[in-house]
């Protein structure tokens, strides 16, 4: 078994209600992987089924080449070689940050202790903090010392729970690039819980979109906005719109803002009613263009705005266009369609049809 971690057609129920629903996946060694979805959709729970918080009642979870559970056998958590960082960082707030994060390595001599720590403080850039607590620390400061604590034992794998939930919003990003870097400066394997998928863009090499107890697609980011397997993995990642289309031949379906082509085949039958998504960066601004749109609404974003666009039919767009065009409410504006990738779902038929 290749894997770092496996899991393989894992249920979990809590007091009855299905949480998880035959998940399986598996992440490589040194790998880091992003469990994302919105609240309640269970991939905490999975993560704490890894970790051995939480045991299921069908599958199996490998770890490093070790089966850790199943239906009938159960490795204790302290036994799976695992370090974990949860959303509070549980720092302890009576030690310094130097004890903290030396805690998992009481076993070791106390060189060996010192080269590691030395080790984690450069790292992780803790050098003048390694004697203050907690409560003196920054929220990423705490963070970076929560992480060191997990790292220091070189655990087989990292599980990361929410880890940037307590910092500012505009942090976060920047932060998980960082994270990113010490993560794979040290070959750490690495599961990571959020619902934000610009974190789990900055983090992750392969990403796990989750929805009511399901894994809908484990995937690339890009694969994940480019090629979404799904509706709702379309409406989660990303933004855009569907239109209305219809197939008029292997590769193009015909839509009220022109003919879309795709490069490859699509399984849909000639004729059939579609739905297409039409991203914002599927819709450019060209002032050459003979198809308009009226702008009705727009976000500033710094190097671009998202305006939102209406049709003479009603039809609704999303476009992305450089902020030196700042076009009033109101204004017509040319455009012209320019799609990469024709990601298509069958049209949804009333109820009871």
């Amino acid at each position: 078994m290749n894997n770092a971690i496996e899991i393989k057609d894992v249920s979990l129920a809590i007091e009855g209600r299905p949480i998880l629903e035959d998940i399986s996946f598996g992440v490589n060694e040194a790998e880091i992987a992003c469990l994302l979805g919105a609240s309640g959709c269970g991939k905490t729970t999975l993560l704490r089924c890894i970790a051995g918080f939480e045991k299921q009642y069908q599958g199996e979870v490998w770890i490093k080449g070790v089966r850790v559970s199943n239906a009938t056998h159960y490795l204790p958590v302290e036994q799976r070689n695992i370090g974990m960082v949860f959303q509070d960082y549980a720092l302890f707030p009576h030690m310094s940050v130097k004890d903290n994060i030396i805690f998992g390595l009481r076993k070791l001599n106390a060189s060996l202790v010192k080269q590691r720590l030395d080790e984690l403080v450069a790292l992780l850039s803790l050098e003048n903090h390694l004697n203050k607590y907690p409560h003196n620390l920054s929220g990423g400061q705490q963070q970076r010392v929560a992480l060191a604590r997990a790292m220091a034992p070189r655990p087989g794998v990292l599980l990361l729970d929410e880890p940037f939930a307590s910092l500012d919003v505009e942090l976060r990003e920047q932060i998980a690039r960082e994270l990113r870097q010490i993560l794979k400066k040290d070959g750490i394997t690495t599961i990571m819980v959020t619902h934000n998928q610009l974190e789990a863009f900055a983090m992750a090499d392969v990403i796990g979109v989750m929805n009511e107890g399901q894994l809908l697609q484990w995937d690339t980011a890009i694969n994940l906005y480019h090629e979404p397997q799904t509706s709702v993995v379309a409406k989660f990642i990303g933004e855009g719109v569907f239109i209305s289309g219809e197939v008029i031949n292997a590769k193009e379906v015909q839509t009220e803002v022109g003919i879309i082509q795709s490069p490859v085949s699509h399984e849909t039958e000639l004729g059939e009613t579609v739905r297409v998504l039409i991203r914002p960066d599927d819709i450019l601004h060209d002032d050459d263009s003979h198809m308009t749109a009226r702008v009705i609404d727009k976000a500033f974003r710094g190097a671009e705005f998202l305006y939102t666009l209406e049709l003479d039919s009603g039809l609704q767009l999303l476009s992305l266009v450089p902020s030196h065009h700042d076009h009033p409410i109101n204004e017509a504006i040319g455009i012209r369609v320019e799609i990469d990738h024709l990601v298509i779902f069958p049209e949804k038929k009333p109820r009871g049809r």
